[in-house]
């Protein structure tokens, strides 16, 4: 059995399975947090040190003669770290006073630098599992785009400019360090294999509402879209696929729209050769929110019952039910409050 044009080679697997990623927050890295923590208990620790060391004549060691700079590192680090062996202790009232109003206060402000750290890193985890649990409990109606290459990212960088909420957005790519970009950009990723159930359900595609399938290969767009339909029947699926011969292949797999890339550019060159103009005009409305767009939206009342012609913006299409009329087409001559248009407007 042939296998389809652009599959890998059978037992080779080109995606990783992860989990998910939610929008980074702007924090420093845990590594320089660390550090700096590190940093500042060595202060206190150098502090408390020289503390002792010209306090040192009101000090006995037990070992005899007067304290050393080594003497007084080591009473301040057994001290800190509330060991005291007790060998090197104040005996003079000034020295006494200075560990009660200074040292001691030092002792609790290296303990809180310690445990601490500790403890927030205990209280991170427990937030970003909170997140995570907040996030699968709200998520509903979503969009799923997988694939956050240049074709993923368009359609996200589209599906902003219409209204669409970062929130309402899950990005699945195979790719840590792209998932890690989507988030830096607000958005939930998760990292994993597209065509795997377990990696939908992560995505929670049996509740969204629309599926955006743009990954590099067609043979995967096409395990993805089965996937993603066997989860969610009702969803809107829209597919791109590279070769024209494939595209039966998504729409029997499940896809509503299939957009095939490779012959779309070429269209669009060939206009462009013969016209470059029109070429210009369609690159344009290809370009979201920059000259004309083309939007979908409802009739408003003031509409209802005139003719396409007559609407402020222009109306190439009307969508009635699930049927997409031509504006020339008779049924289309006089619009109803429960159609829909697609409109050309400008957004200058």
């Amino acid at each position: 059995m042939s296998r389809l044009r652009g599959a890998p080679a059978p037992g080779t697997e080109p995606w990783s399975d992860a989990g998910i990623v939610l929008p980074a927050r702007r924090t420093a890295p845990a590594v320089r947090q660390v550090g700096f923590r590190l940093l500042l208990a060595l202060a206190v620790l150098v502090a408390t040190t020289v503390i002792v060391y010209l306090d040192r004549a009101g000090y006995n060691d037990n070992a005899g003669g007067e304290l050393s700079f080594l003497d007084a590192a080591y009473y301040a680090t057994v001290t800190l770290s509330t060991t005291g062996y007790g060998d090197i202790t104040p005996y003079s009232d000034g020295a006494r006073l200075t560990n009660i109003f200074v040292i001691t206060p030092l002792r609790v402000v290296f303990l809180i630098i310690l445990v601490g750290t500790t403890l927030e890193v205990l209280t991170e985890r427990t937030r970003q599992q909170w997140r995570l649990n907040r996030w699968r409990s709200t998520v509903r109606e979503h969009t799923v785009v997988i694939g956050y290459g240049t074709k993923g990212r368009s359609a996200v960088d589209t599906l902003l400019g219409q209204g669409v909420k970062k929130e309402e957005i899950v990005v699945v790519d195979p790719q840590r360090k792209v998932i890690d970009q989507a988030a830096r950009h607000g958005l939930v990723g998760v990292v994993g294999d597209a065509t795997r159930t377990d990696t939908l359900l992560r995505a929670e595609v049996p509740t969204a509402a629309r599926v955006v399938i743009a990954p590099e290969r067609d043979d995967t767009a096409v395990l993805v879209t089965l996937t993603a339909r066997q989860l969610n029947k009702g969803a809107t699926v829209v597919a791109a696929v590279r070769e024209d011969e494939n595209a039966p292949l998504l729409r029997q797999s499940g896809a509503d729209v299939v957009v095939t890339s490779s012959s779309s550019a070429g269209r669009l060159l060939g206009l462009s050769m013969l016209s470059p103009h029109a070429g210009a005009v369609m690159e344009d409305l290809l370009t979201y929110g920059n000259g004309l767009d083309v939007v979908e939206r409802p009739v408003t009342r003031a509409e209802a019952g005139h003719s396409p012609r007559e609407c402020e913006d222009l109306v190439v299409a009307v969508v009635r039910g699930r049927r997409v009329l031509n504006y020339t087409e008779p049924e289309a001559a006089v619009l109803q409050l429960t159609d829909r248009v697609i409109v050309i407007k400008s957004t200058g």
